[in-house]
């Protein structure tokens, strides 16, 4: 066993499947990232416009899930979930390529192509790498 710690959760107006987009490019509204006071120091360094990954713990998934029907269509066959970004997952990790847009205070960032839900919790934070030069 291992234990995860949020280090913080999504503050969005997304709150259910029907009204979200199925990836965070797709429509999806300006949402806001809340870190815990404690991880201040750690966010010190990222900046507006850079993108960054948000892992999340997708805690409305169905952990059960081995098999779905990609973006709920009905008429597609039945996929291996590993084999696609469903939220229903045995370990429900979330992982968004989001852009920074503004920093409000040290623990809260607003960012754009997330589509987590409110109150989603943030496990994790890291860099996007960009291969051409050095971080």
């Amino acid at each position: 066993m291992f234990t995860l710690r949020p280090i913080g959760h999504v503050r969005s107006p997304l709150v259910n499947r029907e009204h979200a987009p199925k990836q965070g490019n797709e429509g999806s509204p300006d949402a806001q990232l809340i870190f815990k006071p404690e991880c201040q120091e750690g966010l010190g360094d990222l900046r507006p416009g850079e993108e960054i990954l948000v892992l999340t713990w997708l805690d409305r998934g169905d952990r059960e899930t081995l098999t779905v029907r990609p973006r709920d269509d009905e008429a597609a066959p039945l996929r291996g979930v590993f084999s696609t970004r469903s939220q229903d997952r045995p370990n429900p990790v979330g992982l968004h390529r989001v852009t920074i847009l503004e920093i409000v205070t040290p623990t809260q960032f607003r960012v754009r192509d997330l589509e987590a839900f409110d109150a989603t919790p943030i496990i994790d934070v890291k860099p996007v790498l960009d291969r051409t030069k050095e971080r």
